[in-house]
């Protein structure tokens, strides 16, 4: 096969198991919970995950934070030598697994629960029935696509899924906050974006903050 096929026929696999990702209620769900905690009760989405997913999961914080809901990445290894001591009881997690069986993160949960049992956990998973899927209040399933990774080792489309899912999320809590361009520029004053977005907030684009009343 030639190497261009290869790449196309890559980027359908990924593609396909993007389309194929289950959506249901627990979007919604999961939405309303971070709104909820950091929006109205003045805590921050934590996320968390180790490895592949866990660089996944910082990307999805730093992207939130810019887009009006402030939240941090802890990692799980660093949250046992006192990191957890970032949490606060009105803050959520956002925890990443694949195989919902890390280690480090289901530590990190029981942990959690020793400081602060009432914060809920939004669990991205490649397997509902895990042992941290049942610790969940939210559970987004990915749909456990195949890696394209000739090996099925190496992660790469459930990283490409991780990511997406994140993404969802994010478009969904700005939409229900009225993030708009001029509060973009605010969190986001350097380079090109910085400046497009204060242009932007000149123009009036919408926005309003109509969750509030």
């Amino acid at each position: 096969m030639k190497m261009e096929d290869q790449v196309r026929q890559i980027f359908e696999n990924e593609a396909s198991a993007i389309r194929n990702i289950p959506v249901n209620i627990n979007y919604s769900k999961a939405v309303d919970l971070i709104f909820e905690h950091v929006h109205k009760n003045g805590g921050k989405l934590i996320t968390s995950g180790m490895g592949k997913a866990g660089q996944i999961a910082h990307n999805i914080s730093t992207t939130f934070s810019s887009t009006g809901t402030p939240s941090v990445f802890l990692h799980p290894s660093e949250a046992q030598h006192g990191d957890l001591g970032i949490m606060q009881k009105n803050d959520i997690i956002l925890a990443i697994s694949n195989s919902g069986k890390t280690r480090e993160i289901i530590e990190l949960t029981i942990l959690k629960n020793q400081l602060f049992p009432n914060v809920p956990i939004i669990v991205i998973t490649g397997n509902p029935e895990s042992p941290l899927a049942k610790t969940a209040n939210c559970c987004l399933y990915t749909g456990a696509p195949k890696e394209v990774c000739p090996l099925g080792l190496t992660p790469t489309t459930s990283t490409t899924i991780f990511t997406v899912i994140g993404d969802a999320l994010v478009v969904l809590l700005m939409k229900k906050i009225g993030f708009n361009a001029s509060d973009y520029a605010k969190r986001h004053h350097g380079g090109y974006l910085g400046e497009k977005s204060r242009k932007e907030s000149l123009t009036g684009k919408p926005g309003k903050k109509d969750h509030l009343k």
